[in-house]
């Protein structure tokens, strides 16, 4: 932060889910207010215009996202200058204060006499807040939904080595999650379903929904159902949930192209990304990671 020579009433918030603690000190380190401040922003805009009124205002917080977002937000719409006290330099001021007790208005008052004696452990608000913040929020998601996917993954490929190991084979590594290959375990459901079906209706079909040729794939497919001729406990349950699973892997990965497109365009505005990208093995979701860990500069 550079213009904390320029401010006269220094504003900490201890941020919470539905109410923060807020203290404030002017240049000399007396307290100004002192009170819980209610998550909202006709409450939030009053106590920063009543301080507005004795100077100019430096909102910091300990949590820049999530809970912190409208108490910045409403502050930057009331022309107060905003910053955050990261977590490591929070914990090293703390210990320059009498007590150990961690309370809300403790900490509100040391954030608040840290950004008034050591401006330089505050760090600025990232300028593009919305498009960081958006790339944050689809980035968490993204995250998400992958996770989703890797764990309705492994509950197929457990159910297929469950009724039928040597097939679950044929679909080692990232085969299985291929588009073809999850719509023919929706269509056909599963072993007992393709045996039904037989090898000439299964090429066919497949044949239509693949551009490579697919009878190198069917063959092994058939040899692995040819290699089991028992039919396991619990089968016909199994094509129950087999095509349900993989339309819901399928569902999956459409939605992460899709968060994928809209990540692609949000990093347009950021010239940083074609360096970024120019990296080898760095790609569109990485260089977003990249730019949330760094900010806007």
């Amino acid at each position: 932060m550079s213009q904390e020579h320029s401010i006269d009433i220094f504003l900490g918030l201890d941020v919470g889910k539905s109410e923060h603690h807020a203290c404030a000190l002017d240049r000399d380190g007396n307290k100004v207010f002192d009170k819980p401040l209610p998550q909202l922003e006709s409450d939030l805009a009053s106590v920063f215009h009543q301080l507005q009124e004795r100077g100019s205002v430096l909102v910091v917080v300990d949590q820049p996202n999530t809970i912190g977002a409208l108490p910045i937000a409403v502050a930057r719409a009331c022309g107060c200058e905003v910053g955050y006290l990261p977590g490591l330099a929070m914990r090293k001021a703390a210990d320059l204060y009498p007590g150990r007790a961690k309370t809300d208005k403790r900490d509100a008052f040391i954030i608040a006499d840290t950004a008034r004696t050591m401006p330089h452990t505050l760090r600025a608000v990232d300028r593009n807040n919305e498009v960081l913040s958006a790339l944050k929020m689809l980035s968490g998601f993204d995250d998400d939904i992958a996770r989703d996917c890797t764990r309705t993954v492994n509950r197929l490929r457990s159910i297929l080595t469950q009724i039928c190991p040597s097939l679950e084979r044929v679909f080692a590594g990232s085969t299985l999650t291929r588009t073809p290959i999850l719509d023919m375990l929706i269509h056909y459901k599963g072993p007992q379903g393709l045996k039904r079906a037989g090898y000439q209706r299964v090429l066919n079909w497949m044949i239509k929904h693949t551009r490579k040729d697919p009878t190198p794939l069917v063959d092994e497919i058939f040899a692995a159902l040819k290699a089991q001729t028992v039919i396991v406990p619990g089968s016909d349950a199994a094509e129950l949930v087999i095509p349900q699973l993989a339309a819901n892997i399928k569902a999956l990965k459409e939605q992460r192209d899709t968060i994928t497109e809209q990540v692609e365009r949000m990093l347009d505005d950021f010239p940083l990304c074609e360096v970024l990208m120019s990296m080898p093995g760095v790609g569109i979701k990485t260089a977003a990671q990249i730019l949330l860990a760094i900010g806007d500069g």
